[in-house]
């Protein structure tokens, strides 16, 4: 496939003023991620539009502050630097834990051929922090079913294999099935969870689908039902082994802001279902390696850094395809500095780099021409690398067994004591 155009990224400020002779609004949906383009200029994902768009609620310093007293920790670094930005009700979440009610996590991978990219791995790595924070179960659906009633080249065999690979990725992160219960759909549907979707599915109307996801005369049935299934894990009695026939235990759900269609439609029938509504906390996309107006993407290889890929790959697509904010001679570096709102290597340290301080350094480094783009391409290769190569040890070590311990419903979990009134 082609590699991905390099793009200029503008800030909303600079377009103050500009005449504009053609704009089309940015595209987010479950299924594609487009920044706007005004003038023939694509511009980075607008966040603000997306809350104003979906009308969720910005996590402020005052939830920071509210989640930091309530819990006894200081926010993850995807929290305090506003990746993880927007919320449904997340205070409903922290009263809870004040209390000593129970809630679970539910998060879930759509799974592909092939390994995962570092965007992928961004909500399980806070869902890990946060089931460490807050010590309760989490449930992860992989949706083998929707990739197979998306992707008519696919056969239904193909997608579940490519969901057991995805629970070795999943588990390599640090995750354990004591805690963990990861489920395919194709595996898992059944029992009290296809009863919750035949419940689910009397609730949503063709009208109510078509307007939350756009669906056409030419969409199979298969796509409009699939909802039902992804709404389901949002309500506690669709897993029995772990809450009992419990409905009054809420989940707190960490996703890319592209899902949030989902969970309004799952919000909207939890109440005649008499179900509890979820929480949602929504994640911004890490951008793909040619700018900010889209996010990375399996299917094109330059677009993105795998979970698989070696050191020297690493290093020859940030050095190739890494969008830069800097200029293109040191003589304007000097003078006029780079741009770290627009660099990608530098986006990526801000989303794997804990250290506040080094990445202030970095910006203000950057800024002042003080550091090269070569030299911000570096630390980004080193970050990644490390990661990356520590990852891949411990996926190594994930056996056939582990796989199956995370998958089997009934395996000894110590929240089975929440099932009990």
């Amino acid at each position: 496939m082609a590699d991905v155009p390099a793009v200029v990224a503008v800030p909303v400020a600079e377009l103050e003023g500009l005449v504009v002779q053609d704009a089309v609004e940015q595209n987010v949906t479950p299924w594609t991620v487009e920044g706007a383009e005004v003038n023939g200029v694509k511009q980075a994902i607008d966040y603000d539009r997306l809350i104003e768009q979906f009308g969720t609620r910005r996590i402020d310093e005052e939830m920071l502050e509210r989640f930091t007293r309530v819990t006894g920790h200081a926010p993850h670094l995807l929290l305090r630097r506003g990746i993880f930005f927007s919320h449904r009700d997340l205070g409903a979440i922290l009263d809870r834990h004040e209390q000593g009610k129970p809630f679970y996590l539910y998060t879930g991978r759509g799974p592909s051929r092939g390994h995962m990219h570092i965007g992928h791995m961004l909500p399980f790595l806070f869902c890990k922090w946060l089931q460490d924070v807050f010590d309760v179960p989490l449930v992860v659906q992989l949706t083998d079913d929707e990739k197979f009633l998306y992707k008519p080249d696919l056969k239904a065999e193909q997608t579940y294999e490519y969901s057991l690979a995805t629970v070795r990725e999943i588990a390599a992160i640090g995750f354990k099935p004591e805690k963990t219960f990861i489920f395919s759909d194709m595996g898992y549907m059944g029992g009290a969870f296809y009863l919750n979707v035949l419940k689910i599915s009397r609730s949503i109307t063709y009208s109510m689908a078509r307007s939350s996801f756009g669906y056409t005369d030419s969409d199979h049935i298969g796509k409009i039902h699939f909802p039902c299934i992804q709404i389901a894990p949002a309500f506690s009695s669709t897993f029995p082994s772990i809450f009992g026939n419990r409905t009054d235990i809420p989940c707190l759900i960490p996703c890319g802001i592209d899902q949030d269609p989902y969970f309004r439609l799952t919000r909207d029938v939890a109440k005649p279902l008499k179900f509890k509504k979820p929480s949602l906390i929504h994640g911004q996309f890490l951008p793909a390696l040619q700018g900010g107006t889209t996010k990375m993407s399996s299917s094109i290889d330059s677009s993105a850094i795998f979970m698989d890929d070696s050191p020297n790959t690493i290093k020859n697509k940030i050095n190739k395809h890494a969008f830069s904010g800097g200029p293109t001679s040191l003589e304007e570096l000097r003078e006029f500095g780079s741009n770290p709102d627009i660099d990608i290597p530098y986006k990526y340290l801000t989303y794997f780099v804990d250290d506040d301080q080094e990445i202030a350094d970095l910006a203000v480094s950057y800024r002042k021409g003080e550091i090269t783009s070569g030299e911000m391409k570096k630390r980004c290769i080193e970050v990644l690398q490390d990661f990356i190569g520590s990852f891949q040890e411990r996926e190594r070590a994930i056996t056939d067994d582990d796989v199956k311990n995370f998958m089997n419903p009934d395996y000894p979990r110590p929240f089975a004591c929440l099932a009990k009134k």
